[in-house]
């Protein structure tokens, strides 16, 4: 039988992966920036916490979670995102006791059972970050800033970044008992699923990608017309720094987010680049989560990203990350005696923090020179025993094409005028 990946899933194979980790490092240089440090939480977590932390009403706990039975009979859920489990860690490991904020971040594997699209996967890869203990609006405004820079820095074209709020519990029961009487109205010309939310979660309705849906509710009332004065307050200042750091944005009030923890602050970086499948990256506040799990009322915000979806709009776009910056040197060995020589050598180079590679398969030169070429190999060490017995080395400069004959002491000198 000829085993095939999962629908859903893919291999991310070497010459790929390359260009996964290019991206990983400019992700970690800039977080860097900001003082946001690495967190790693397991990839399952107890089925309750998504549960609790999500909301029952989402699609994502109703019907795109990976759960399971363990051998103990406990209900375990592949991670479907990342924040409640961040915030898990935060409340068990006391994390409030170190420091009154929290600025952590995250790249790894999530797992969603829903249909396959471009750019999207039933496992994937989040990025993100998240600063816990802050209710100012000037840390809503650094994680805004974050994601802008992260896609300025890749020259990623026709973006948008698309803010809003969505209030406290306290205006948003008054606005979902007035949406909802509204939706009822015109709840004959509304989708299926958007017919269920009307008692599940109404405010999700607005953030339909349906042409019916958008159509039907093009004139019902906004939540932003309903903000009590604290959540009021906060989003023009959170406008303010926005407009202090010359971010553009623009006010869409149909901006609710699909999960039932946030608060306040919510956005979007959009792209009409994708399709239907425009959003890069999404977040905002959430600060009844940590109470919401069992630790203290803890004000925070974040944002989540996905790997794929960036990827796919670096191809798209040909950005020069990924254009070749091979270091890699090559050790062609010309006789028998010259390849027990070439491993030695090639360790000695390894040591001394240069990527080095050489033929096991006892090839011709030439195949092996084809090799080179073939990994963009910038240098080539030409060994054989006659050279060998004199202390000498042919060197060859692939990119100029140049050629010569190197003493073995010089050899990392000459190596060091390459790179």
């Amino acid at each position: 039988m000829k085993f095939k990946s999962i629908a859903g899933t893919k291999d991310i194979l070497p010459y790929d992966s390359i260009k996964w980790i290019k991206v990983e490092e400019r992700l970690r240089t800039i977080f860097d920036s900001y003082c946001y440090r690495e967190i790693r939480t397991p990839i399952f977590e107890e089925t309750a916490l998504f549960a609790r932390g999500i909301g029952q009403a989402t699609d994502i706990v109703g019907k795109e979670m990976y759960t399971f039975q363990d051998k103990g009979g406990n209900s375990l859920t592949l991670r479907p995102e990342m924040t409640a489990s961040v915030i898990r860690a935060f409340i068990q490991h006391n994390f409030n006791n170190e420091s009154m904020l929290s600025k952590v971040y995250y790249i790894g594997p999530v797992f969603r059972q829903e249909r396959p699209q471009a750019g999207r996967y039933r496992q994937f890869h989040q990025f993100g970050v998240e600063a816990i203990g802050s209710q100012h609006p000037s840390i809503d405004a650094e994680i805004i800033s974050i994601t802008y820079d992260i896609y300025n820095s890749f020259n990623i074209k026709d973006c948008v970044l698309k803010i809003n709020s969505v209030g406290c519990p306290n205006c948003r029961t008054q606005y979902r008992d007035i949406l909802k009487t509204e939706l009822l109205k015109v709840i004959a010309n509304l989708s299926e699923e958007s017919k269920k939310r009307i008692e599940t979660n109404p405010l999700r309705v607005l953030d339909s990608k349906d042409i019916k849906d958008k159509e039907a509710t093009a004139n019902v009332s906004l939540l932003l017309n309903y903000l009590c004065n604290e959540c009021g307050d906060h989003f023009e200042k959170v406008k303010g720094y926005l407009d202090e750091l010359e971010i553009k944005y623009v006010v869409d009030a149909r901006i609710v987010r699909g999960l039932d923890y946030y608060t306040k602050t919510a956005f979007e970086i959009i792209t009409t680049s994708l399709g239907s499948q425009d959003a890069l990256a999404g977040g905002g506040r959430y600060d009844m989560l940590s109470e919401e799990l069992g630790g203290t009322k803890t004000p925070a915000i974040g944002v989540a990203a996905g790997m794929e979806r960036l990827m796919l709009m670096l191809e798209k776009e040909n950005s020069t990350i990924f254009e070749d910056s091979s270091n890699l040197l090559f050790i062609v060995a010309v006789d028998d005696i010259a390849r027990v020589k070439a491993l030695k050598l090639a360790n000695e180079l390894r040591r001394q923090g240069l990527s080095v590679d050489l033929d096991f398969n006892s090839r011709s030169v030439k195949a092996q020179f084809r090799e080179a070429n073939r990994k963009a190999a910038k240098i080539v060490l030409v060994l054989s025993n006659d050279e060998l017995a004199k202390g000498i080395i042919t060197f060859k400069d692939m990119f100029s094409g140049k050629q010569k004959e190197v003493a073995k002491e010089q050899l990392l000198t000459e190596i060091e005028k390459i790179e």
